[in-house]
């Protein structure tokens, strides 16, 4: 044997013997899901006077999904979030109090932001709608969000759950809730801006793996 083709057959034994165990083909079961808070993020993104779109986030967050893949319309979805756990990039001292403070969201007094689904609507092979109904500083408005499932699997030897993964982003209005400090007066982009993006990444974990209740 040569020793290019010697070079490339111990490469290969060596790749194989180090690959990294695969995840059960098995269909992702329905069931009950509770989020990854360790892959979860939220954010929110908003005008910032016109020259730059300002990008925050909630960091203590807990979700708990009913999944079924096979019919999506059958699911549904609660979350709730801490307003107090508002944090962004490189703050200014007593900022991110301010935010959470009695102007804006008014944490002490409504120390609970809240989603709930009332639909799931299949919009593609794995896009979906979830319309549902937010509670934000005291007031419950309507919220629609865009979601794409990204896949799972019914479990994997280092993770022997199953596992689910989505991406979604919606807009809402903040004066909606209650919550107008700061917005421009029309004509001008002086101000933080009215309309808000928020967008989510997120992990689930659901039943353990079959085989392993055996």
């Amino acid at each position: 044997m040569r020793p290019a083709a010697l070079l490339a057959a111990f490469t290969l034994a060596a790749n194989a013997a180090t690959a990294p165990p695969v995840a059960s083909v098995a269909p992702v079961p329905k069931g009950a899901y509770t989020v990854d808070k360790a892959h979860t993020s939220l954010i929110f993104r908003v005008s910032h006077m016109g020259f730059s779109v300002y990008t925050g986030r909630f960091t203590r967050i807990d979700a708990q999904l009913r999944f079924d893949p096979a019919n999506i319309p059958s699911s549904n979805i609660e979350v709730t979030i801490d307003p107090h756990s508002i944090s962004a990039d490189n703050p200014p001292e007593g900022f991110l109090e301010t935010l959470a403070g009695k102007d804006w969201l008014d944490a002490e007094h409504f120390p609970q932001m809240t989603f709930r689904s009332k639909s799931l609507e299949s919009t593609g092979r794995q896009t979906l709608r979830i319309r549902g109904e937010l509670t934000l500083h005291g007031v419950t408005r309507p919220v629609t969000l865009e979601a794409r499932y990204n896949g799972g699997y019914a479990g994997h030897p280092f993770d022997p759950h199953a596992r689910v993964g989505f991406s979604a982003h919606g807009l809402l209005k903040r004066s909606d809730f209650g919550v107008s400090y700061g917005i421009p007066a029309p004509g001008t982009t002086m101000g933080v801006g009215d309309e808000v993006e928020v967008i989510i990444e997120t992990e689930f974990s659901g039943p353990p793996l079959a085989t392993n209740n055996h």
